[in-house]
């Protein structure tokens, strides 16, 4: 049973008592009790469980279940990976490229007039940047491009995956000495993109989403790359 893989009785108890997303965890020191544990052993549960982003914990307002955010639950992990150079850029970014082609054509089915229309919006606001005067680099608007487009898939594994992505790709600093032209060769791309997700030609969108991929330059990270969490 997947129950009984959960190896935390805090997180066990949460599945057993069936708690909603904002119900309230009973203090500690009852818990203990109930689940025959130390407090010491169950703060270490609830630490990790805050960490996940299973919980939330604020003084006076106790503890709370929070919702499955699969991208709370692997960051950390993927950063460390990175910063030890036990997993590598290009391994993730491989990962990234097979989501993002495979779950294509249902991701842009999905998506409704308003999130066309959002897409336009950062189209014309990259172009602005890129086009004005000093030029801008639209970092914000090339990941928020690329996870909007998924966003209505209902599946938090592939939104988590690609939202980490991208907290990696910005954290690598891959693009920063990139030139000029590469931007406006991506965002040649993009606009191509949305055009064919906007008139429903979801396959040349995946066609052209698949040749920008070819864009992306290689990054090695140096050995001392700063490895830090949402705390940080």
């Amino acid at each position: 049973m997947l129950r009984d893989s959960i190896n935390s009785e805090l997180l066990g108890y949460i599945v057993d008592q069936e708690l909603e997303v904002g119900d309230r965890l009973p203090p500690l020191t009852e818990l203990s009790t109930e689940l025959g544990l130390s407090v010491g052993k169950l703060r270490e549960q609830l630490e990790l469980a805050r960490q996940l982003g299973f919980v939330s914990v604020r003084p006076r307002l106790g503890t709370h279940r929070q919702p499955f955010d699969f991208h709370k639950a692997i960051n950390t992990s993927v950063m460390f990976g990175l910063s030890t150079c036990e997993a590598s850029f290009e391994q993730l970014s491989q990962l990234r490229q097979i989501i993002e082609a495979n779950m294509w054509i249902q991701a842009v089915s999905e998506l409704l007039e308003d999130d066309k229309l959002y897409l336009k919006e950062l189209i014309a606001q990259a172009w602005d940047k890129l086009q004005g005067t000093p030029i801008h680099i639209p970092n914000a608007e090339h990941r928020q491009l690329h996870l909007n487009i998924f966003r209505r898939l209902d599946n938090p594994f592939v939104v988590g995956l690609l939202q980490s992505y991208w907290d990696a790709y910005e954290a690598t600093e891959l693009t920063r000495f990139a030139e000029y032209q590469y931007w406006l060769d991506v965002w040649n791309y993009h606009d191509r993109m949305v055009e064919a997700i906007c008139i429903g030609d979801f396959g040349q969108g995946k066609r052209l989403l698949v040749e920008h991929f070819q864009l992306l330059p290689t990054v090695t990270l140096p050995a001392a790359f700063e490895f830090q969490t949402e705390d940080s």
